[in-house]
């Protein structure tokens, strides 16, 4: 029920580059979130931290603290697109309540949650 599966998760530059080419932002201090309709990428999410967070220890824990925000909420976001979530300098930092409030945020301004 709650699980992300691999079929779920983004994989390749090619996926990424499309979605970040294609899709429409959404930002705040947190997360910056791609959303594209597409049906090739339906239903499919991706996470990204650049360099500028830090080492490799801290990029994937960004990468942890958005990932448990998307699995514990995806039962409630629309299925019909493409999502690529990007972390910002805040989330290195940030409780995990902190980073599920600021993608729910988002969520609601790109209208991802379902009626």
């Amino acid at each position: 029920m709650f699980n992300l599966t691999k079929n779920e998760i983004l994989r390749g530059s090619g996926a990424f580059n499309a979605i970040h080419s294609k899709g429409r932002s959404f930002a705040n201090h947190a997360l910056v979130i791609l959303v594209v309709k597409n049906e090739l990428y339906k239903g499919k999410v991706g996470f990204a931290a650049g360099k500028k967070l830090g080492g490799a220890v801290i990029r994937n824990r960004v990468k942890r603290l958005m990932r448990e925000a998307y699995r514990l909420n995806k039962n409630s976001l629309r299925r019909d697109c493409g999502i690529i979530l990007v972390g910002r300098k805040f989330l290195v930092n940030a409780k995990f309540k902190d980073a599920q409030k600021a993608f729910l945020d988002l969520c609601n301004r790109a209208k991802l949650i379902k009626p």
